[in-house]
């Protein structure tokens, strides 16, 4: 972006080169499993069936559907516009408003901080306790978690797309476990399925919506991430025919995967049990009848979400280092470490953050937050798709059917609403979390304006 809010492509290099185009097709799909994949589904499965019962199936189905509406049109854009900014490049040229701009990078900045301060917390709920007891504090362990991690970025972290390949198949190995033995269960005739049938709220009519559009809206948690790899396509080897592919199979892959798990933990697990717990897959394990080490699947877990949180720690540290070298934030927030070359200030300011965010919630909370500034994201995002047809490019690209923008929008925007029945608490961490932004912003204004900058 520059300094009055309008996005720039990723830097060049010094020498003037471009950014090597590496991700081939295959490396993108993994790409964007290994994003999607992490702390919704290891951590928030059970507070989702706190919500809906063991109807636990439903609320992923129908954030699948949502999850696909928006990734049409980001497949659609970034065919478009195969630049490396994401949201803020498209919500830039759409409507052209600075502020708006920058409202939306904060947001998505803030989501990754809320996503890693759930991390965090379920690294020290019960995941850690199978390994360790219950001796341990979580709040005090979440900070610690929080503040490792942010030592580990200053110190530098160097993470290849070959790396998070490795990184994706570890996780996806644990929700293989799961759906293993729930085929085991099936097959001996365990489990109880009429759980699959049952609703929380007991009724119907309006009390019924609400609980499941909560339980929708909580449970998308679990879909954020595919928006991240947008950021890789000016990395992508042939970006317009790649994208719609990686895209669309990543998320239906990862859709397909959450739809099943969530079967099988009701099918095996009560839903009391499962919302009591924030190791919900552990109890899956536990109750499937297979003698399968729990020490080790906890082990699987723990690091699904650490690098859940790491990745989004470091997305977090860099957006703000890129919006206070664009002269968004204020300048000092831009400051490196002269040997490390890392994002100093950014990072202590995100770290600081999530330590906040950590010491304030739970991990129902800070997902529901990251999921509520993100579907406000998505929902202008599906709108900037309408807006941005009237803009040709000299290229062939994805267009999605009008009809799914729309509805995107529309799902988007009822999932953000009150009609979702999620805690004050969570308008107020956001509403905390923007206000912030909005004072940086204002500050860094104020002074541009003094020294004749602006």
């Amino acid at each position: 972006m520059t300094a009055s809010g309008t996005p720039t492509t990723t830097p060049a290099p010094a020498d003037g080169g471009a950014l090597h185009r590496a991700i081939g097709p295959k490396l993108l799909i993994l790409f964007v499993i290994g994003d999607i994949l992490g702390t919704g589904i290891y951590a928030t499965t059970g507070k989702v069936a706190g919500k809906v019962g063991g109807a636990l199936w439903l609320p992923f189905a129908i954030g699948f559907v949502v999850a696909i509406l928006t990734a049409a049109s980001y497949v659609e854009l970034v065919g478009k516009y195969p630049k490396a900014a994401g949201a803020a490049l498209y919500t830039q040229k759409a409507f052209k408003t600075p502020f708006l701009t920058f409202i939306i990078a904060f947001m998505v900045m803030c989501s990754g901080l809320s996503s890693a301060s759930a991390a965090a917390r379920a690294f020290s709920g019960d995941y850690l306790g199978e390994l360790t007891g219950d001796a341990l504090p979580p709040t005090l362990i979440a900070i610690v978690f929080v503040v490792l991690l942010a030592a580990l970025n200053m110190r530098g972290v160097s993470e290849s797309v070959k790396t998070n390949v490795v990184l994706t198949l570890v996780e996806l190995t644990g929700l293989a476990i799961i759906l293993a033995i729930g085929a085991y269960a099936v097959l001996s005739g365990d489990g109880e399925p009429s759980r699959l049938t049952e609703f929380e709220s007991g009724g119907s009519g309006y009390a019924l919506m609400t609980g499941v559009l909560g339980a929708t809206a909580l449970g998308f948690f679990a879909f954020v991430g595919f928006e991240d790899s947008v950021n890789m396509a000016e990395e992508t080897k042939d970006p317009v025919r790649t994208f719609p592919r990686a895209i669309f199979i990543g998320v239906a892959v990862t859709g397909t995967i959450y739809v099943l798990v969530a079967l099988v933990s009701s099918l095996l697990v009560d839903s009391e049990t499962l919302e009591g717990s924030s190791g919900p897959l552990l109890e899956v394990v536990k109750a499937g009848g297979v003698d399968f080490p729990h020490k080790l699947f906890a082990l699987i877990a723990l690091f699904a979400v650490t690098n859940s949180a790491l990745i989004n720690i470091m997305m977090a540290s860099r957006l703000c280092y890129g919006m206070a070298n664009e002269r968004i934030l204020p300048r000092a927030m831009g400051r490196v470490l002269a040997k490390r070359r890392t994002p100093v200030v950014g990072i202590v300011f995100v770290s600081l953050l999530a330590v906040g965010l950590v010491s304030t919630g739970e991990i129902e909370g800070l997902g529901d937050t990251t999921a509520f500034l993100l579907l406000c994201v998505f929902a202008v995002v599906n709108v900037a798709v309408l807006v941005l047809r009237k803009d040709r490019v000299e290229h062939r690209h994805f267009r999605t059917p009008t009809a799914l923008p729309v509805l995107g929008a529309i799902t988007a925007l009822i999932l953000a609403s009150p009609l979702a029945d999620r805690p004050a608490e969570v308008y107020l961490r956001a509403g905390v979390l923007i206000a912030i932004g909005v004072a940086l912003w204002g500050v860094n204004k104020a002074v541009l304006k003094a020294r004749g900058e602006d």
